[in-house]
Protein backbone atom coordinates (compact mmCIF):
# COMPACT_ATOMS: atom_id res chain seq x y z
CA UNK A 1 0.00 0.00 0.00
CA UNK A 2 1.55 3.27 -1.70
CA UNK A 3 0.96 7.08 0.54
CA UNK A 4 -1.97 7.71 -1.55
CA UNK A 5 -3.46 4.69 -0.40
CA UNK A 6 -2.97 5.10 3.11
CA UNK A 7 -3.94 8.92 3.17
CA UNK A 8 -7.34 7.62 1.33
CA UNK A 9 -7.81 5.95 4.63
CA UNK A 10 -8.46 8.61 7.22
CA UNK A 11 -10.76 10.87 7.57
CA UNK A 12 -9.36 13.96 7.25
CA UNK A 13 -8.13 15.28 3.73
CA UNK A 14 -3.88 15.00 3.49
CA UNK A 15 -1.87 17.75 1.17
CA UNK A 16 2.08 16.98 1.12
CA UNK A 17 4.32 19.39 -0.49
CA UNK A 18 8.24 19.00 -1.09
CA UNK A 19 10.83 21.47 0.21
CA UNK A 20 10.18 23.77 -3.68
CA UNK A 21 6.75 24.15 -2.61
CA UNK A 22 5.52 21.69 -5.52
CA UNK A 23 2.66 19.14 -4.12
CA UNK A 24 3.63 15.36 -3.98
CA UNK A 25 0.13 14.06 -2.43
CA UNK A 26 -3.30 15.01 -2.78
CA UNK A 27 -5.36 12.75 -1.05
CA UNK A 28 -9.33 12.05 -2.44
CA UNK A 29 -10.71 13.56 0.48
CA UNK A 30 -8.38 16.56 0.21
CA UNK A 31 -9.03 17.25 -3.48
CA UNK A 32 -12.94 17.37 -3.42
CA UNK A 33 -12.81 19.74 -0.89
CA UNK A 34 -10.49 21.84 -3.01
CA UNK A 35 -12.03 21.40 -5.86
CA UNK A 36 -9.09 19.59 -7.93
CA UNK A 37 -8.37 16.48 -9.77
CA UNK A 38 -5.92 14.18 -6.92
CA UNK A 39 -3.72 12.65 -9.40
CA UNK A 40 -3.21 15.93 -11.76
CA UNK A 41 -2.54 18.28 -8.67
CA UNK A 42 0.54 15.89 -8.01
CA UNK A 43 3.38 18.31 -9.39
CA UNK A 44 1.44 21.57 -9.23
CA UNK A 45 2.60 24.23 -6.69
CA UNK A 46 1.63 24.37 -3.77
CA UNK A 47 -0.04 27.75 -3.80
CA UNK A 48 -2.36 26.75 -7.04
CA UNK A 49 -3.42 23.48 -5.28
CA UNK A 50 -4.56 25.21 -1.97
CA UNK A 51 -7.33 27.72 -2.61
CA UNK A 52 -7.96 28.81 0.48
CA UNK A 53 -9.06 32.05 2.00
CA UNK A 54 -9.37 33.78 5.07
CA UNK A 55 -12.54 36.14 5.40
CA UNK A 56 -10.52 39.15 4.44
CA UNK A 57 -9.51 37.24 1.10
CA UNK A 58 -6.00 36.29 2.06
CA UNK A 59 -4.17 32.88 1.05
CA UNK A 60 -3.33 30.58 3.68
CA UNK A 61 -0.04 30.03 2.15
CA UNK A 62 0.48 34.08 1.95
CA UNK A 63 -0.52 34.40 6.01
CA UNK A 64 1.41 31.36 7.09
CA UNK A 65 4.70 31.25 5.14
CA UNK A 66 5.87 27.65 6.29
CA UNK A 67 8.89 27.90 4.71
CA UNK A 68 10.07 31.10 6.21
CA UNK A 69 9.61 30.35 9.90
CA UNK A 70 11.82 30.06 12.40
CA UNK A 71 13.90 26.34 12.69
CA UNK A 72 11.96 25.63 15.87
CA UNK A 73 8.68 25.52 14.80
CA UNK A 74 7.62 22.52 13.64
CA UNK A 75 3.11 23.19 13.06
CA UNK A 76 0.94 25.92 12.46
CA UNK A 77 -2.29 25.31 14.98
CA UNK A 78 -5.42 24.37 13.36
CA UNK A 79 -7.32 27.68 11.99
CA UNK A 80 -10.81 28.02 10.05
CA UNK A 81 -10.17 29.03 6.19
CA UNK A 82 -12.43 29.05 3.59
CA UNK A 83 -13.14 26.72 0.22
CA UNK A 84 -13.53 28.36 -2.90
CA UNK A 85 -17.41 27.68 -2.68
CA UNK A 86 -17.56 29.40 0.62
CA UNK A 87 -17.77 26.72 3.16
CA UNK A 88 -15.56 25.86 6.01
CA UNK A 89 -12.81 23.90 6.69
CA UNK A 90 -10.10 23.94 9.50
CA UNK A 91 -6.64 23.35 8.03
CA UNK A 92 -3.55 22.48 10.86
CA UNK A 93 -0.12 21.92 9.45
CA UNK A 94 3.40 19.83 10.21
CA UNK A 95 6.82 21.33 9.16
CA UNK A 96 9.50 18.64 8.86
CA UNK A 97 13.54 19.35 8.98
CA UNK A 98 16.02 16.86 8.84
CA UNK A 99 18.04 19.13 11.72
CA UNK A 100 17.75 22.16 13.26
CA UNK A 101 20.03 24.12 10.87
CA UNK A 102 18.68 22.47 7.79
CA UNK A 103 15.81 23.94 5.51
CA UNK A 104 12.36 22.78 5.37
CA UNK A 105 12.04 18.89 3.85
CA UNK A 106 8.02 18.28 4.30
CA UNK A 107 4.88 20.64 4.56
CA UNK A 108 2.17 18.47 5.69
CA UNK A 109 -1.00 19.86 6.01
CA UNK A 110 -4.48 18.60 6.81
CA UNK A 111 -8.21 19.57 5.93
CA UNK A 112 -11.32 18.37 8.30
CA UNK A 113 -14.37 19.83 7.34
CA UNK A 114 -15.89 22.77 9.40
CA UNK A 115 -19.22 21.52 9.97
CA UNK A 116 -18.54 19.68 13.53
CA UNK A 117 -17.71 22.84 14.85
CA UNK A 118 -20.25 24.68 13.18
CA UNK A 119 -22.77 22.34 15.15
CA UNK A 120 -20.68 22.55 18.71
CA UNK A 121 -21.14 26.60 18.04
CA UNK A 122 -24.92 25.95 17.29
CA UNK A 123 -24.92 23.86 20.25
CA UNK A 124 -23.05 26.49 22.41
CA UNK A 125 -25.46 29.23 20.93
CA UNK A 126 -28.62 26.93 21.84
CA UNK A 127 -27.13 26.60 25.17
CA UNK A 128 -26.45 30.22 26.05
CA UNK A 129 -30.31 31.01 24.52
CA UNK A 130 -32.04 28.33 26.33
CA UNK A 131 -30.04 29.35 29.96
CA UNK A 132 -30.77 32.99 29.23
CA UNK A 133 -34.89 31.84 28.20
CA UNK A 134 -35.06 29.57 31.56
CA UNK A 135 -33.12 32.47 33.98
CA UNK A 136 -35.00 35.44 33.18
CA UNK A 137 -38.19 34.16 34.12
CA UNK A 138 -38.04 33.27 37.55
CA UNK A 139 -35.43 36.04 37.87
CA UNK A 140 -37.62 38.09 37.10
CA UNK A 141 -40.35 36.99 40.01
CA UNK A 142 -37.88 37.18 42.53
CA UNK A 143 -37.06 40.20 41.89
CA UNK A 144 -40.14 41.73 41.82
CA UNK A 145 -41.85 40.38 44.51
CA UNK A 146 -38.29 41.03 46.40
CA UNK A 147 -38.79 44.51 45.66
CA UNK A 148 -42.41 44.74 46.26
CA UNK A 149 -41.60 43.27 49.89
CA UNK A 150 -39.28 45.89 50.22
CA UNK A 151 -41.07 49.11 49.18
CA UNK A 152 -44.51 47.92 50.83
CA UNK A 153 -44.07 46.07 53.81
CA UNK A 154 -45.90 47.38 56.17
CA UNK A 155 -48.62 47.80 53.95
CA UNK A 156 -49.06 44.34 53.13
CA UNK A 157 -50.85 41.28 55.20
CA UNK A 158 -49.61 38.39 56.79
CA UNK A 159 -51.01 36.11 54.34
CA UNK A 160 -49.69 38.45 50.85
CA UNK A 161 -46.49 38.80 52.48
CA UNK A 162 -46.40 34.56 52.87
CA UNK A 163 -48.19 34.43 49.13
CA UNK A 164 -44.95 36.41 48.10
CA UNK A 165 -42.65 34.73 49.81
CA UNK A 166 -43.80 31.50 48.54
CA UNK A 167 -43.61 32.54 45.14
CA UNK A 168 -40.03 33.75 45.38
CA UNK A 169 -39.26 30.29 46.82
CA UNK A 170 -40.47 28.20 44.20
CA UNK A 171 -38.82 30.25 41.85
CA UNK A 172 -35.70 29.37 43.48
CA UNK A 173 -36.70 25.87 43.34
CA UNK A 174 -36.76 26.25 39.91
CA UNK A 175 -33.54 28.10 39.45
CA UNK A 176 -31.90 25.66 41.09
CA UNK A 177 -33.66 22.76 39.44
CA UNK A 178 -31.82 24.63 36.10
CA UNK A 179 -28.65 24.04 37.28
CA UNK A 180 -28.76 20.43 38.38
CA UNK A 181 -30.36 19.79 35.09
CA UNK A 182 -27.57 22.32 32.96
CA UNK A 183 -24.74 20.51 35.47
CA UNK A 184 -25.73 17.06 35.01
CA UNK A 185 -25.70 17.50 31.16
CA UNK A 186 -22.24 18.45 31.14
CA UNK A 187 -21.58 15.34 33.28
CA UNK A 188 -23.44 13.17 31.04
CA UNK A 189 -21.47 14.53 27.52
CA UNK A 190 -18.21 14.30 29.23
CA UNK A 191 -19.13 10.70 31.05
CA UNK A 192 -18.39 12.05 34.17
CA UNK A 193 -21.53 11.36 36.12
CA UNK A 194 -21.34 10.49 39.60
CA UNK A 195 -23.78 7.52 40.65
CA UNK A 196 -24.19 5.72 43.95
CA UNK A 197 -26.68 2.78 43.09
CA UNK A 198 -27.94 0.22 45.65
CA UNK A 199 -31.00 -0.94 46.41
CA UNK A 200 -34.16 1.32 46.30
CA UNK A 201 -38.09 0.99 46.69
CA UNK A 202 -39.49 2.49 43.57
CA UNK A 203 -42.80 2.87 44.62
CA UNK A 204 -42.06 4.95 47.23
CA UNK A 205 -39.92 7.35 45.36
CA UNK A 206 -42.24 7.38 42.67
CA UNK A 207 -44.99 8.32 45.21
CA UNK A 208 -43.06 11.06 46.51
CA UNK A 209 -42.88 12.35 43.02
CA UNK A 210 -46.20 12.31 42.25
CA UNK A 211 -47.87 14.05 45.18
CA UNK A 212 -44.91 16.58 44.44
CA UNK A 213 -45.62 17.72 40.73
CA UNK A 214 -49.93 16.89 42.23
CA UNK A 215 -49.23 20.45 44.50
CA UNK A 216 -48.41 22.51 41.42
CA UNK A 217 -50.79 21.48 38.78
CA UNK A 218 -54.49 21.23 38.41
CA UNK A 219 -53.78 17.89 36.05
CA UNK A 220 -55.12 15.10 37.20
CA UNK A 221 -52.48 12.88 38.43
CA UNK A 222 -53.17 9.07 38.79
CA UNK A 223 -50.17 6.50 40.24
CA UNK A 224 -51.59 3.03 40.74
CA UNK A 225 -48.59 1.09 43.11
CA UNK A 226 -48.27 -2.16 42.57
CA UNK A 227 -49.57 -4.93 45.10
CA UNK A 228 -46.12 -6.70 45.11
CA UNK A 229 -43.05 -4.89 46.27
CA UNK A 230 -40.65 -3.74 44.10
CA UNK A 231 -37.02 -3.35 44.57
CA UNK A 232 -34.64 -1.73 41.76
CA UNK A 233 -30.58 -1.06 41.45
CA UNK A 234 -30.31 3.00 41.74
CA UNK A 235 -29.38 6.00 42.78
CA UNK A 236 -32.46 7.28 44.45
CA UNK A 237 -31.37 10.56 43.68
CA UNK A 238 -31.02 10.34 39.89
CA UNK A 239 -34.23 8.02 39.90
CA UNK A 240 -36.37 10.53 41.54
CA UNK A 241 -34.51 13.14 39.24
CA UNK A 242 -35.50 10.47 35.79
CA UNK A 243 -39.39 10.24 37.13
CA UNK A 244 -39.74 13.90 37.72
CA UNK A 245 -38.68 14.63 34.55
CA UNK A 246 -40.92 12.52 32.83
CA UNK A 247 -43.92 13.61 34.92
CA UNK A 248 -43.71 17.15 34.68
CA UNK A 249 -42.67 16.74 30.82
CA UNK A 250 -46.20 14.85 30.49
CA UNK A 251 -47.73 17.32 32.35
CA UNK A 252 -46.38 20.13 30.55
CA UNK A 253 -47.28 18.95 26.67
CA UNK A 254 -49.23 16.16 27.42
CA UNK A 255 -53.26 16.65 28.21
CA UNK A 256 -56.10 14.37 29.84
CA UNK A 257 -54.94 13.00 33.14
CA UNK A 258 -51.26 11.61 33.34
CA UNK A 259 -51.04 8.00 34.77
CA UNK A 260 -48.16 6.93 35.95
CA UNK A 261 -47.61 2.87 36.55
CA UNK A 262 -44.92 0.41 37.98
CA UNK A 263 -44.68 -2.97 37.27
CA UNK A 264 -42.20 -5.96 37.73
CA UNK A 265 -40.74 -7.59 34.84
CA UNK A 266 -39.26 -11.30 35.26
CA UNK A 267 -36.52 -12.39 33.55
CA UNK A 268 -37.18 -12.01 29.63
CA UNK A 269 -36.43 -15.20 27.26
CA UNK A 270 -33.56 -13.74 25.62
CA UNK A 271 -31.67 -13.51 28.59
CA UNK A 272 -32.37 -10.06 30.04
CA UNK A 273 -32.15 -9.21 33.94
CA UNK A 274 -35.27 -8.67 36.01
CA UNK A 275 -36.02 -5.12 35.81
CA UNK A 276 -38.87 -3.30 37.24
CA UNK A 277 -41.12 -1.17 34.26
CA UNK A 278 -42.03 2.31 34.80
CA UNK A 279 -44.79 4.27 32.52
CA UNK A 280 -45.78 7.86 32.21
CA UNK A 281 -48.56 8.40 29.68
CA UNK A 282 -50.92 11.47 28.88
CA UNK A 283 -53.79 11.55 26.54
CA UNK A 284 -52.48 14.26 24.45
CA UNK A 285 -51.91 14.06 20.23
CA UNK A 286 -48.60 12.11 21.51
CA UNK A 287 -45.28 11.75 19.33
CA UNK A 288 -45.17 10.90 15.76
CA UNK A 289 -42.48 7.68 15.37
CA UNK A 290 -40.32 9.40 13.05
CA UNK A 291 -39.49 12.36 16.34
CA UNK A 292 -39.03 9.39 19.07
CA UNK A 293 -35.05 9.55 18.23
CA UNK A 294 -34.94 13.04 18.38
CA UNK A 295 -37.11 13.42 21.84
CA UNK A 296 -33.86 12.72 23.80
CA UNK A 297 -31.42 14.72 22.25
CA UNK A 298 -30.55 17.94 23.58
CA UNK A 299 -33.01 21.12 23.11
CA UNK A 300 -35.48 19.43 21.41
CA UNK A 301 -38.72 20.83 21.92
CA UNK A 302 -41.96 19.35 20.52
CA UNK A 303 -43.87 22.14 21.53
CA UNK A 304 -44.81 25.59 22.38
CA UNK A 305 -45.02 25.47 26.58
CA UNK A 306 -41.67 26.44 27.56
CA UNK A 307 -39.20 24.06 29.18
CA UNK A 308 -35.38 23.87 28.87
CA UNK A 309 -35.65 21.00 26.40
CA UNK A 310 -33.06 19.33 28.54
CA UNK A 311 -35.25 17.02 30.70
CA UNK A 312 -35.73 14.00 28.30
CA UNK A 313 -31.80 14.40 27.48
CA UNK A 314 -31.25 13.83 31.33
CA UNK A 315 -33.33 10.90 31.47
CA UNK A 316 -31.65 9.05 28.83
CA UNK A 317 -28.28 9.96 29.96
CA UNK A 318 -29.33 8.71 33.64
CA UNK A 319 -31.53 5.29 32.21
CA UNK A 320 -28.40 4.31 30.15
CA UNK A 321 -26.36 4.68 32.71
CA UNK A 322 -27.95 2.89 35.17
CA UNK A 323 -28.04 -0.14 32.41
CA UNK A 324 -31.53 0.44 31.92
CA UNK A 325 -33.49 1.37 28.56
CA UNK A 326 -36.07 4.09 27.21
CA UNK A 327 -38.67 3.79 24.69
CA UNK A 328 -41.55 5.37 23.38
CA UNK A 329 -45.09 4.04 22.04
CA UNK A 330 -48.67 5.33 21.21
CA UNK A 331 -50.76 5.06 24.62
CA UNK A 332 -53.96 2.80 24.72
CA UNK A 333 -56.14 5.81 25.06
CA UNK A 334 -54.36 7.98 22.33
CA UNK A 335 -51.40 10.35 23.81
CA UNK A 336 -47.80 9.11 24.35
CA UNK A 337 -46.56 6.88 26.95
CA UNK A 338 -42.49 6.57 27.94
CA UNK A 339 -41.45 3.37 29.48
CA UNK A 340 -38.32 3.29 31.40
CA UNK A 341 -37.25 -0.09 32.25
CA UNK A 342 -34.91 -0.22 35.41
CA UNK A 343 -32.73 -3.27 35.99
CA UNK A 344 -34.02 -4.37 39.89
CA UNK A 345 -30.46 -6.07 40.32
CA UNK A 346 -26.89 -4.96 40.62
CA UNK A 347 -25.61 -3.77 37.22
CA UNK A 348 -22.44 -2.13 36.41
CA UNK A 349 -23.03 1.25 35.43
CA UNK A 350 -21.93 3.14 32.72
CA UNK A 351 -21.28 7.00 31.61
CA UNK A 352 -20.75 6.65 28.09
CA UNK A 353 -22.90 9.34 26.25
CA UNK A 354 -22.76 7.63 22.95
CA UNK A 355 -25.11 4.53 24.20
CA UNK A 356 -28.36 4.90 22.12
CA UNK A 357 -31.64 5.16 23.25
CA UNK A 358 -34.31 2.97 21.57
Amino acid sequence: MDARELADLLPDGVVVADRDGVVRLVSTVAARMLDVEATAAVGAPLADVLALQDTDGRAWLACNRPYDVLPTVTGIPEQSWLLPDGTEVLVSARIHRPALDAGVERVALALRSGRGRARLDRERSDLVATVSHELRSPLTGVKGFVQALLNRWDKLSDDQKKLMLATVAADADRLSRLIVELLDVARIDTGRLQLYPRPADPTLLVGRVVESVRTTTARSLRFEPPDERLEIWADPDKFTQVVTNLVENAVRHGDGEIAVTLAAEPRGEAGEEPAVRLAVQDQGDGIPAELRRQVFTKFWKGGARGGSGLGLYIVGGLTRAHGGTVTIDDASGGGARITVRWPSQAHPVTTDPARPVR
